[in-house]
């Protein structure tokens, strides 16, 4: 396509059918004339008064909510244009064509599609290739026919598609060999969800990753925007290892109050069960955790860990849990600096680690980017006794070699499928690309086809897979990327 695009004709199609067009929903459009492909035009809203059926039979129902929310808000003064398409290819429809296996690839109901043929005895199909305005433009111009032409041509110079090359020939593939939809249930979720964005933001993270899953959106950048919900990460070590001589309005008591909050906050964000009932405070635990196993917890705030801490999480650990219990918990201090000779004698005496909060921040850091990479069942097995920062690390290290691998893999297939021109591929002829991918380990074909299936769980979604009659047969296909996230989410 030449840098520059100039259009000076708009096709007026309900408000609804745009919205979906926008969204990457669907790639369709109906229209009563035939339309010659490569003819470009802007997207003109209506009301839907052309449509033939009221709008609760015309469109499904995992499209109805949204259907109806555009409606109301298409206004009788001025119409906004935000996109513009190009018709990539015109079918006519009749009698013969199955609407029922139309239809689940569309926005339309059966019987909307039905009536629409009874009363005009034919339609086309529009593929339209959909891409964004730079911005959106209004319009005042009354329509009383599909198409008008604009007083003032669009010049667009930035084009930008909402589906990318790759996932828009998928979406064409299927629909023109009418291919049910892979996950119907996804597409009701997404809908659920989808209304539940202006009442709660939270949700459309979850939206935008579904989106991508079911091919609805190209956009492989969804990564985690600052978050101010989690700021408070980037106070733990400050916290932890405050100088109470620096921040004179700080009492010592204070001091470790706010460090113990932080902490217990840290702890439930990585997943653990932090009990109330053994709250801190003049003989109490300062944090006991009970799932997923049970670990009893000493912060210390300021310059250095005191040289009786050990014992002293021993003694109440011992008084509020009994010494069955205190023996069989993990023990962990949490604090600044560097542990007296004495301090590590005891801990390492009696089974308890150190760490720094410096440390804490970084496991939440992680958790924060990666929500679901820290397996806190795995970390049990570093917590070893003594001074560990250095073993949390190398479990760190761990997680993040891990997602960088799968991060290559998914890249491999990506860019295994753009350069051989198929729509997927089998485990055995992506293990044979991967030992010319500079690879960051070696993995033998057995050890890439479990990653595959992982990375195709519909919980994960950043690929897809065909099964095969056996795991050799098995064949993936490319849906979103796993970008490295090195940018802050909690600030």
């Amino acid at each position: 396509m030449n840098n520059s695009v100039v259009i000076n004709t708009a096709i007026c199609l309900p408000a609804p059918d745009i919205e979906a067009l926008i969204q990457g929903r669907v790639i369709v459009a109906m229209c009563k004339n035939y339309i010659v492909p490569e003819r470009q035009f802007a997207l003109y809203p209506s009301d839907g008064s052309i449509n033939i059926l009221p709008v609760d039979q015309y469109y499904q129902s995992n499209f109805l909510t949204t259907a109806k929310t555009i409606l109301a808000q298409v206004s009788a003064e001025t119409i906004s244009v935000r996109a513009w398409v190009r018709c990539e290819k015109c079918e006519p429809l009749d009698n013969t064509e199955s609407l029922s296996a139309l239809s689940p690839l569309t926005i339309w109901t059966t019987e909307a599609l039905q009536e629409i043929l009874t009363q005009r005895h034919n339609i086309f199909l529009l593929y339209l290739r959909v891409y964004h305005l730079p911005k959106v433009i209004t319009l005042s111009i009354k329509v009383n026919s599909q198409f008008v032409y604009l007083a003032e041509p669009l010049t667009i110079s930035e084009v930008t598609p909402v589906l990318e090359d790759r996932t828009f020939a998928q979406r064409k593939h299927q629909l023109e060999n009418r291919q049910p939809p892979l996950h119907p249930e996804l597409e009701e979720l997404q809908s659920a969800i989808a209304s539940l964005i202006i009442s709660q933001p939270a949700a459309k993270q979850l939206d935008d990753e579904i989106k991508v899953f079911l091919g609805w959106s190209s956009d492989n950048r969804i990564i985690k925007q600052p978050d101010a919900n989690l700021a408070w990460i980037n106070d733990i070590a400050k916290l932890g290892d405050r100088s109470i001589e620096q921040d004179e309005k700080k009492s010592n008591y204070q001091a470790g109050t706010d460090f113990e909050n932080i902490a217990r906050q840290s702890l439930e964000f990585l997943g653990f069960k932090v009990e109330s009932a053994f709250k801190g405070g003049a003989g109490g635990l300062d944090l006991y955790c009970s799932k997923p196993y049970p670990i009893i917890c000493e912060c210390k705030a300021g310059k250095l860990i005191p040289s009786r801490t050990v014992e002293e999480l021993l003694k109440l650990g011992g008084m509020h849990l009994g010494k069955t219990q205190l023996l069989t918990s993990a023990k962990l201090v949490i604090g600044p600096g560097n542990p007296s000779p004495d301090t590590l004698k005891a801990a390492k005496e009696w089974e308890v680690s150190i760490i720094n909060a410096m440390t804490l921040q970084k496991l939440v850091e992680f958790k924060a980017k990666y929500p679901g990479a820290i397996n806190l069942v795995e970390l049990q097995q570093y917590l070893q006794p003594g001074q560990i920062d250095y073993k949390i690390d190398e479990y760190i290290d761990k997680l993040e070699r891990a997602i960088k691998l799968r991060s290559h893999i998914i890249e491999l297939v990506k860019n295994y499928l753009q350069n051989s021109g198929t729509e997927s591929a089998g485990v055995e002829a992506l293990h044979g690309a991967y030992f010319g991918s500079l690879p960051p380990q070696a993995l033998k074909t057995d050890e890439m086809h479990e990653i595959l299936i992982e990375l195709s769980s519909p919980l994960t979604g950043y690929l897809g897979r065909i099964k095969g009659s056996d795991w050799r047969g098995d064949r993936f296909y490319f849906l979103r990327e796993l970008p490295i996230n090195t940018n802050s989410v909690f600030s």
